[in-house]
Order: C-alpha cells, then sequence, then structure tokens
C-alpha cells in the first residue's frame, strides 16, 4: 500500500509537472499567442528549408566536381589509348591525374601530384574501377589539402587512369552557405517577429476598442454603440452583429421596462380597492355589510388573478416556450367554445364550409386561450352576435371571430395588439380587463408560427388567425 500511494503522488505531481506550461500558455495574451506561434512555425521551415537547401547544393556540387572528373578522365584515356600523353600530363582546374601501366607504376601525372606513391592501392583501384564510381578520399596522406573526389578508369593495355579534384572548396562552400543560414535565420526570424507583433497588435486594435465600448455599455448608457471599423472584415461583422444585438436589448429592456410600469400601474387600482374597502370596512364594523364587502374584496381579487396569470403567460410565451407540441382540431376547439360562450348568446358557426380538418401543431391550452380572447373581446364590442369560423385554406387553416359591434378604425388595428392598450378610455377597467388580452393573442400565434391580424367586417369587426396545418 505504500508504495502504491507513492506511486500515485508521483504520477499525480508528473502530470502537475507537464500541466505548467500548458497553463502558462493559456495565460498569455493573444497578441503573444499569435506570435509566438507564428515565428516558431516559421523557425522550423526555415530550418527544413536550410537543411534541405544545403543537401540539395551539396549534392548538386559533389556531382558538378564528379562530372569535370569523369570528363577530364575520359579525355586522358582517349589519349593514353592514341599515345598522345605529354610528359608530364596538363592540369585542368587544378585536376590531379595519375596514369599507372599494367604493373601499377605511375608512368605518367600532373605537377600537382606524387609520381611515386599511387592515389588508390591496388585493391582499391580494382574495386573503383569494376564499379566505375567516384569517392572520396583523404588527402592529407598525400600531402593535399583536404578530401578529394577520386574516380578510377580503365584504358588500353592494362593502363589504369586516376583523376582526383580537391573538395575543399565545395565544402568551404557548404560551410560559408551554413554560417550565413545561421546568422541570417535569427535575424529573419526576429524582424518577423517584430512585423507579427505589430500585425496582430493593429489587428486585434478594433477588438480592443470594442471591449472598451462594452466596458462602457452599462445600466445609465442603454443607447450606446460599439465602435465599428472602417474595413469590411471579420471584425466589422462582428461589431456590426454586437451593435445589432445592443439595439435588440435596448427594445427588449425598454418593452421590460413598459411592461413592468405598466403592470405596476394596473396591479396599483384593485390593490387600493381593496385596501380601501377593508380601511372602511374596519372603521366602521358596526354600519358594515360584510357580504358586500367581501364580494368587492374578491372581485378584485379574481381581477388581480387574471392580471396574474396573464403577464405569467406573456413571460413564458417571450421565451419562446410552448408546453406541447400535439395535433389540435380546430373545427373541435371552436365547437367548445362556441358551446361554452352558448348560453343566452347568439353564437354560430361560421357559414363557410370546412374543406378539410383544420388540425394544426401545437399547445390546445394556448389556442384555446387565444380563441377564448378573442370571444371575449367581441363579446365585449357586439351589439347583438358573434360568430366563429374555421375553414382550411391552401397550406394554413383560418380561424375567425366576427362581431356586429363599431369596430375599430383601421389606424387602430395594429395598436390594439400592443400590451395595456385600450382604445376606449371611457370604459371601466372592470369591463374592459387589463388590455393584454389581444397581445396575448398575437404572442401565442406568432409562437405556433402563425399571424393575425383585424378587418373590417362590414358591420364590425373580423379577427383571423392563419395557422400552418400540421403535415
Amino acid at each position: 500500500m505504500p508504495a502504491a500511494a507513492e506511486g500515485r503522488r508521483l504520477a499525480r505531481g508528473t502530470v502537475a509537472v507537464l500541466a505548467r506550461p500548458v497553463v502558462w500558455w493559456r495565460r498569455q495574451s493573444l497578441r503573444f499567442r499569435v506570435t509566438a506561434a507564428a515565428t516558431a512555425v516559421l523557425a522550423l521551415a526555415l530550418a527544413a528549408s536550410a537543411y534541405v537547401f544545403v543537401a540539395v547544393l551539396g549534392e548538386a556540387l559533389v556531382r558538378g566536381i564528379d562530372d569535370q572528373v569523369y570528363q577530364r578522365g575520359r579525355e586522358i584515356v582517349a589519349l593514353s589509348d592514341a599515345n598522345r600523353l605529354s610528359d608530364p600530363v596538363v592540369s585542368v582546374d587544378n585536376t590531379i591525374v595519375q596514369v599507372l601501366d599494367r604493373d601499377g607504376r605511375i608512368v605518367d601525372a600532373t605537377p600537382n601530384t606524387d609520381r611515386l606513391v599511387p592515389l588508390l592501392p591496388a585493391r582499391a583501384r580494382e574495386a573503383a574501377v569494376r564499379s566505375g564510381a567516384p569517392r572520396f578520399l583523404d588527402g592529407r596522406p598525400y600531402a593535399l589539402p583536404g578530401p578529394l573526389r577520386v574516380r578510377a578508369l580503365s584504358a588500353d593495355r592494362g593502363v589504369t587512369v586516376i583523376v582526383a579534384r580537391s573538395f575543399a572548396e565545395v565544402e568551404s562552400s557548404l560551410v560559408t552557405t551554413g554560417h550565413v543560414l545561421l546568422v541570417g535565420m535569427p535575424l529573419l526570424l526576429a524582424l518577423l517577429a517584430a512585423a507579427s507583433w505589430l500585425v496582430v497588435g493593429r489587428t486585434l486594435r478594433p477588438i480592443a476598442l470594442l471591449r472598451r465600448g462594452a466596458a462602457e455599455v452599462g445600466a445609465s448608457a442603454r443607447s450606446r454603440r460599439l465602435p465599428v471599423p472602417q474595413a469590411r472584415d471579420e471584425v466589422h461583422a462582428l461589431a456590426t452583429t454586437l451593435n445589432d444585438m445592443l439595439g435588440r436589448l435596448e427594445e427588449a429592456d425598454a418593452r421590460q421596462r413598459a411592461l413592468v410600469s405598466d403592470a405596476a400601474h394596473e396591479l396599483r387600482s384593485p390593490l387600493a380597492s381593496i385596501r380601501l374597502q377593508l380601511e372602511v370596512a374596519l372603521s366602521h364594523p358596526e354600519g358594515q355589510d360584510w357580504k358586500e364587502t367581501a364580494e368587492g374584496v374578491l372581485e378584485d381579487t379574481l381581477r388581480l388573478s387574471r392580471l396574474a396569470e396573464d403577464l405569467l403567460a406573456l413571460a413564458r410565451l417571450d421565451e419562446g416556450r410552448l408546453g406541447r407540441r400535439e395535433p389540435v382540431d380546430l373545427a373541435e376547439l371552436a365547437r367548445r367554445t362556441a358551446e361554452r360562450y352558448g348560453l343566452g348568446l347568439d353564437l354560430a358557426p361560421s357559414a363557410s364550409p370546412v374543406v378539410a380538418r383544420p388540425v394544426v401543431l401545437g399547445d390546445a391550452l394556448d389556442l384555446r386561450r387565444v380563441l377564448a380572447n378573442l370571444v371575449d373581446n367581441a363579446l365585449r364590442h357586439a351589439a347583438s352576435a358573434v360568430r366563429i369560423g374555421v375553414r382550411a385554406e391552401g397550406s394554413a387553416a383560418e380561424l375567425t371571430v366576427t362581431d356586429d359591434g363599431p369596430g375599430i378604425p383601421a389606424e387602430d388595428r395594429e395598436r390594439v395588439f400592443d400590451r395595456f392598450t385600450r382604445l376606449d378610455d371611457a370604459r371601466s377597467r372592470d369591463d374592459g380587463g387589463a388590455g393584454l388580452g389581444l397581445a396575448i393573442v398575437r404572442t401565442t400565434v406568432e409562437a405556433h408560427g402563425g399571424t393575425v391580424h383585424l378587418e373590417d367586417a362590414s358591420p364590425g369587426l373580423r379577427a383571423v388567425v392563419r395557422l400552418p396545418l400540421a403535415r
């Protein structure tokens, strides 16, 4: 057990040590991380490029030396076969030439080489002739500077031609190239890091302005907007989107404040009425009709209850939440509503025939509330009759509630759907309600993907609700 515990402790310590660089990296600024990442990627790319460049350059230089050695060797072979070799052999481009007879003795050579010791021993010479490939040879034992590139060729009468050239120049060129790259790459990386730091900083400057602008947006500056950069880039699109979001939030906040203010105003009246009735009853208990007082308090309490239910329904619908998604038969819904309101009222189904079953997807309770609100509103203004109509038209179901009342002017038919709106100021609050019925109707219908509007019924007014039919 102690050993296992020690192992777990060491494992946790190792994980913690490995996690420290990751935590440190995440704590750095975006500007630093982008610059560091770009510099690291470029460093790797430059290192790989330098390695490939030096390798390719070295191979090209070696191939060039090999070609020159081979060409010079073929010339010497041709001259040997034709017995036209000069003594000594003429040195071209510092090329070293040794001509050996059948017994391995040097019979001719360039002035810049030894005339006694061959560059390649007998076995190495034979292997070089058979392979025909050039090879490296250390020139120091032969008093020659640096490595040599050597090739052996066979001529007539058993003659062997050894051709070599110093590799010191190529080696010096490669070393010089490597030094230039070693010095130039850090300078280039530093230049790129500085350029990346400046470019990234300039790129992130609009985001910093957005951040400062967002920090200044508060409760006392709701109408303030974020600065929009002139460049038509992603930051411009982000700033425009954020400003649109701020505009929507401002509108939602204004609606919320108006709703709270109107709700407080609507709540004040029944609360004041309840308080007044109770204060009067308590001040004069001996002459008070307690039943009448209780009925008055109950009536105001019911008003408060209806207002609270309406506000809760609006709050739920504003969040876009529907209670259920189920098939609802609007014809059956209209029939039940007509029966419920049919006592003492002139309610009748619409004369329009139902072409198809008007079934929609939605919350049956919410749609029942829509129809009830429309009927209640129509009953308050109807002169003698209210009619409910249902029909299917194309891909939509149409639900209508028509009354024969005075109607509403065309310029006010949209305003009545606003919350706490009453067109008839002389109408009592008891008869007219809180002005939330039609607002609930529109919010509910829009949550179901439909539309609602008012139109002239000549005489009276017709409320038209269109909902998409269930597929």
